[in-house]
């Protein structure tokens, strides 16, 4: 017997999927609202229980929800009052989001896929959480260590990032720190390279070598990274534009920045090279 169709704005779960949606700490409880069957789908693809799901009166419950989940149904006028888009799906979920700690991502044995060398892109006070799940995104295809996000970026559980990033905010490592955590980076011996707009001479043309442990530092949208952080970085890197356009948006610099570390690992090295006879 199907349950009974809640009709009231003010009932506990409504109130519950609303506040949720809205990032209220306080009353989310440590969980995550996720809309549309394609979202709730690479969730649970990655291995994510789904706490509840909340279906509007005129949506049928999908076959491939397990057994047991329980099923919340709202009319269709109160499911739009809670949820975070303009046309809603007709389904939504909580969720409670992996938990990723630095020291734990950084000691993991790599996949077979992955990278060997740390490999790190350091979000740096992104506020758009579209720059910020293409980043995610970028950072799961090029077998990224894990996205960094330092105070001021925009949360990577927010809708538009979780959207953004097709699911891979799911399955890729994306842990918030402090700036002072950057220095235990550099004690690690984790190259940090700082993405520029400009190059401010030659050098910051020059790709260094991605082979080595690398985070790359990508700045704010508008105003970059700022003096604390240029100052920690090792080297400065600038993407050449043979173009008029002076600066790239931040989640295609970043993304192209991964694309080539991953095409430098990718290539067999010699150190030397055999004498002809």
């Amino acid at each position: 017997m199907p349950s009974p169709v809640i009709t009231s704005r003010a009932n506990p779960r409504v109130k519950q999927l609303r506040a949720v949606f809205a990032g209220n700490a306080r009353l989310a409880d440590g969980l995550v609202a996720i809309e549309g069957e394609n979202l709730i789908r690479e969730a649970m693809r990655s291995g994510i229980a789904l706490h509840a799901i909340f279906l509007s009166e005129h949506t049928a419950p999908p076959s491939w929800v397990p057994r047991g989940v329980e099923a919340i149904r709202l009319a269709d006028a109160i499911f739009a009052s809670a949820v975070d888009t303009q046309s809603p799906q007709g389904i939504a979920a909580l969720i409670e989001p992996p938990q990723w700690q630095l020291d734990a991502v950084l000691r993991a044995p790599s996949k077979p896929n992955a990278l060997r060398a740390p490999l790190l892109l350091i979000a740096a006070g992104l506020q758009d959480p579209g720059n910020l799940g293409t980043l995610i995104r970028s950072a799961e295809a090029f077998a990224a260590t894990a996205v960094l996000t330092t105070p001021g970026t925009v949360s990577p559980w927010n809708q538009k990032a979780m959207r953004a990033s097709a699911g891979s905010v799911f399955r890729a490592p994306v842990v918030s720190i402090e700036i002072a955590d950057l220095t235990a980076l550099k004690s690690r011996g984790i190259c940090l390279l700082a993405a520029v707009a400009a190059a401010r001479d030659a050098e910051d043309n020059v790709m260094p070598d991605l082979t080595q442990p690398s985070a790359l530092m990508i700045g704010n949208e508008g105003a970059g990274l700022s003096p604390e952080l240029l100052a920690l970085a090792d080297a400065r890197i600038s993407i050449p534009t043979p173009g008029p356009v002076e600066s790239l948006n931040a989640a295609i610099a970043g993304s192209l920045l991964l694309y080539e570390a991953s095409r430098q690992r990718q290539i067999p090295r010699t150190s030397h090279l055999a004498p002809r006879t």
